[in-house]
């Protein structure tokens, strides 16, 4: 069951990568925003429900 639990995660994060792949230098510099984002936000997982 792990393997293909494995092998479905694989397949899941190689049809992102080709949907929404680009050039290594674009994705490190999406990750580093997403990043700064969780920084600025407390580098909290879970945050206070908005009213």
């Amino acid at each position: 069951m792990d393997t293909l639990l494995m092998l479905c995660s694989m397949k899941i994060s190689q049809d992102i990568r080709r949907e929404h792949g680009g050039e290594l230098a674009d994705i490190e510099a999406g990750m580093a925003e997403k990043s700064r984002e969780f920084a600025e936000s407390g580098n909290r997982v879970y945050l206070p429900i908005a009213d």
